[in-house]
């Protein structure tokens, strides 16, 4: 079954919809880029003034209209106005570079946060369907391009429209004919830029397909890294990461080729619209039909007009890109969740009663692996899961958790139906201590803590004697403190699976589950864990997944599976007594069938 999907819309709406709460920042970063425009464009009708006044004189501009004869007075104001002009010109681009540049970073966390938060709320097969690496390209990277684009891309265009409306009002009121001729271009340009969009589209789309391929094979070979070593598979893997680094330089290489010929031809199609302001503007002035100052200033405006138009090259190649990478955001942000999170809590006063009613499950590939299986597991016993690997115990601790959902049947948990209640209601009422623990990079103390949030030191040092820990973590140069590295690596398995045990201890959880939690503890080690499980798991429903029977000897009640079902159950005696199944594993893990053979 795969997941279902909404519609996707298009890069630049959902990009606004994004930008909702900021709009005021928007409109204060676009009201600086125009001020910063308008202040950049003065210095070029300054300089036509300037050369008024000295071809000119007293019948120059500035003389007849504010009334200053002497031509070093008149020089003096336009050069003190031009000073009033660049430094203003400074502050507006630097407000405007502090405003957009804040937008971008508070659109890019509330596009992240919200995007990680979704992705949360898929199920757990879903993950098992994709690379993390890619998943990290998506969150980290494509993020990361968006951010590029509305940092600079977005001031970009808005400057080139305001370029255009400035200079052509400078354009209209000089001369109509030279307007016409200068802005030729512009809708050759525009045509130009349309076109580029849509070839370099596709090509940017595949490069942000090699983004992600590069990212998950990294990802994945620096989480194998010891595998890779034990196995001696370091040219091979520097092998395979070149081919995919290879791929991503093609596929780069060929939206490089055609992004960077944008540029180039747009100067083409500008050299004609300056030639033709340079030669009939220069014509007019020569045949007494335009004034210098003004032809001056036209030239300079040609300029200004096109030549700013030669980076929508770049700013198109920001666009691609991020259109690309917004492409791949709005694909994830659409997968929906199959399974629909219930809206019930747990009855009060909770108790902790499993029941498994004729429950069939399969994976996605449809082969069955749990078959009309019913446990009944009262609240406060312990009960233990035992069978030969691939025989279904540790999907039953998944379809516990919700983690999937049962393809016929039911789970319940105090009467209630798991599909019935929250997340946090089911999954808040377990500890849950897995054979493949996971430790996050930080300190034992955090590690310990995550299992409830708020505990106090003492507490969770309470936790870790329960866990057996507490004398190996004090023995460690920082104690408590100490940093136990990414996954735990600097820990022992058995350290890493007291320090689990101990978050789980620490939750104080309605219902324990434990899969294969002592698995990898030496003897004695395990000898202590049991005494203290023996102490937690004393009225609190528990639920013990165990590859060694001696673990489970106890418990109020062993099912023994087999190819997905249940095989026999009963107490450690009585299990003994039937000669089957579990007597035969019992025989085997004593030495019993080793000494009868």
């Amino acid at each position: 079954m795969s997941e279902t999907q909404t519609p996707r819309t298009s890069g630049l709406k959902h990009l606004w919809q994004y930008a909702g709460p900021h709009r005021p920042l928007v409109v204060k970063a676009a009201t600086y880029s125009t001020l910063g425009k308008v202040m950049d464009v003065a210095p070029e009708v300054l300089i036509g003034a300037v050369i008024d006044v000295v071809v000119r004189g007293e019948g120059s501009f500035v003389a007849t209209q504010f009334g200053i004869v002497d031509r070093w007075h008149q020089l003096l104001v336009l050069a003190a106005i031009n000073v009033v002009v660049w430094i203003l010109e400074s502050l507006f681009g630097y407000l405007s570079a502090v405003a957009w540049r804040n937008l971008a970073q508070s659109m890019e966390h509330g596009m992240r946060t919200e995007l990680y938060d979704h992705v949360q709320t898929l199920e757990i097969s879903w993950f098992e369907d994709r690379s993390s690496g890619g998943l990290i390209s998506v969150l980290n990277d494509d993020i990361n391009q968006l951010e590029r684009f509305l940092d600079g891309g977005a001031a970009s265009l808005i400057v080139v429209f305001w370029n255009v409306v400035l200079v052509g009002a400078v354009f209209a009121a000089s001369s109509w004919l030279l307007t016409l001729l200068a802005f030729v271009p512009i809708p050759i340009i525009v045509w130009g830029s349309i076109r580029y969009q849509k070839r370099l589209e596709p090509l940017y789309a595949q490069v942000r397909e090699a983004v992600g391929e590069l990212s998950a094979t990294l990802s994945a070979n620096l989480s194998g890294i010891q595998t890779i070593k034990a196995f001696t598979a370091e040219a091979r893997e520097s092998a395979r990461l070149g081919r995919v680094s290879q791929e991503y330089r093609e596929v780069n290489q060929n939206a490089i080729k055609y992004s960077s010929a944008f540029v180039p031809l747009i100067r083409m199609v500008i050299l004609s619209g300056f030639t033709c302001t340079l030669v009939l503007g220069g014509w007019m002035v020569l045949n007494g039909r335009m004034e210098v100052g003004i032809y001056s200033v036209l030239v300079f405006m040609t300029q200004r007009l096109l030549w700013p138009l030669t980076r929508l090259g770049e700013t198109l190649d920001l666009y691609q890109r991020a259109m690309a990478s917004t492409h791949r955001i709005m694909d994830l942000l659409a997968v929906r969740p199959k399974m629909q999170e219930g809206a019930l809590a747990l009855p009060a006063p909770a108790t902790g009663h499993i029941e498994l009613k004729d429950v069939d499950f399969a994976y996605a590939n449809g082969v069955p692996v749990l078959r009309g299986v019913n446990l009944n597991i009262p609240a406060g016993e312990t009960h233990a899961i035992v069978g030969a690997t691939g025989a279904g115990k540790s999907t039953l601790i998944r379809l516990l958790l919700r983690f999937h959902d049962v393809t016929a049947g039911e789970v319940r948990i105090d009467g209630v139906n798991v599909r019935d209640l929250t997340y946090a209601g089911l999954r808040g009422a377990f500890g849950y201590v897995s054979q493949d623990v996971f430790l996050f990079h930080g300190s034992v103390r955090e590690n310990i803590r995550y299992g409830r949030p708020e505990a106090t030191d003492a507490e969770i040092e309470e936790a870790a004697r329960a866990a057996e820990a507490h004398d190996f973590i004090t023995a460690m140069p920082e104690g408590y403190d100490t940093v136990v590295g990414e996954r735990g690596q600097k820990l022992s398995g058995g350290q890493r699976q007291r320090l689990s045990l101990a978050r789980a201890i620490l939750r104080d959880p309605l219902i324990l589950l434990l899969d294969e939690a002592t698995s990898a503890v030496d003897n004695e080690t395990e000898a202590a864990i049991q005494r203290s499980l023996a102490r937690v798991t004393k009225d609190r429903t528990s639920v013990v997944i165990a590859h060694r029977l001696s673990t489970v000897r106890d418990a109020h009640r062993i099912w023994v599976m087999e190819a997905g079902q249940v095989a026999e159950s009963g107490t450690h005696e009585e299990l003994l007594e039937q000669n089957g199944i579990y007597a035969a594993l019992w025989r085997v893990q004593t030495g019993d069938a080793l000494a009868k053979s």
